[in-house]
């Protein structure tokens, strides 16, 4: 079983030897192996069940050292990343040959990103290599928001977990990319499309694919529990239900619904709490003696636009 601490020399020891540990982010637990090493890469897909044409993530602690895996860096991204990282950004890029092709699943662009957590940046300070991190969760399944999830879903296939606490905004990062220079989102997620606006300017905004995504996250269905999810606008009622209903409501109850089979994101309506409280809450309600989850959709504005994003894929079926 995965041993949970903070000791920054145990996860760089099993790092350096090849495997995968848990790391923690701003965003959501990363299932961390050397993204310059293919078995290392390897290992992160069998720990996940993850199918290879999924890309992944490639994580390091400055944009002076992106410029060592990526061969150009357009202008509008260098000062977007000046502005956002450390941060729940992600930027797709034209790779150097020393990003293996098993990273991109044969892509030319990498995705990478600076995280924003103390423990993982002086985890990447002190490595000579950047790590490759997707959600440390079984392919498909809800993504973690502290060590524990991980150690419960993994534990058994990895040695190290790095605790730094539950994830501060428990989304996965936003991906964007330029293509001809247009500012092109490709993941909602962690960082709201009117700041990326404000830096930017105009977006293109891309819908997920269902199979050879361009962008890691780009399944139409992902982030999902077990058990069935049906998702109502505001305002709208549920067909069938019974005791073994459960309920993800934004920030009221829903009426017909034992009220100990729902979870409210946000008694106050702050999408932002919402966000942070996602994952937690699907995988609160997966554990629970529940056969069927209902769940609401957020106003379509700031976070709540990527919440929507991930509850749409987790009642796809």
């Amino acid at each position: 079983m995965a041993q949970i601490g903070t000791d920054i020399g145990a996860a760089k020891a099993f790092l350096e030897a090849g495997d995968v540990v848990g790391i923690p982010t701003e965003t959501v637990y990363g299932l961390a192996g050397n993204a310059l090493n293919p078995d290392a890469v390897l290992r992160i897909f069998a720990v996940k069940n993850r199918p290879s044409f999924d890309p992944l993530i490639v994580h390091t602690d400055s944009l002076e050292k992106v410029s060592q895996y990526v061969s150009y860096i357009p202008e509008a991204a260098r000062q977007l990343a000046k502005i956002v990282w450390p941060g729940p950004l992600t930027v797709l890029l034209p790779k150097r040959d020393n990003i293996p092709d098993l990273v991109t699943s044969g892509l030319s662009s990498v995705a990478i990103r600076v995280p924003n957590h103390p423990l993982t940046l002086a985890l990447l300070r002190s490595l000579n290599f950047p790590l490759a991190a997707p959600s440390a969760n079984p392919f498909g399944y809800i993504s973690p928001t502290t060590a524990q999830h991980v150690a419960d879903q993994l534990g058994n296939q990895i040695p190290y977990v790095l605790d730094g606490g539950p994830c501060g905004i428990g989304l996965e990062s936003t991906i964007i990319g330029f293509e001809d220079d247009q500012p092109t989102v490709y993941r909602l997620g962690g960082m709201a499309l009117e700041q990326l606006t404000a830096i930017v300017g105009p977006l293109v905004v891309r819908d997920h694919s269902t199979s050879n995504p361009k962008a890691p996250g780009m399944l139409s269905s992902h982030y999902a529990p077990r058990k069935p999810v049906f998702m109502l606008q505001p305002g709208e009622q549920p067909g069938s239900v019974d005791d073994k209903t459960g309920a993800l409501m934004f920030s009221e109850p829903l009426p017909g619904i034992p009220l100990e089979n729902q979870l409210i994101l946000s008694p106050n309506g702050n999408v932002v709490e919402a966000a942070k409280n996602l994952f937690a809450y699907l995988r609160q309600l997966d554990g629970m003696l529940v056969t069927q989850i209902y769940a609401q959709f957020l106003p379509n504005e700031g976070l709540g636009r990527a919440v929507n994003d991930r509850l749409r894929r987790a009642g796809t079926r």
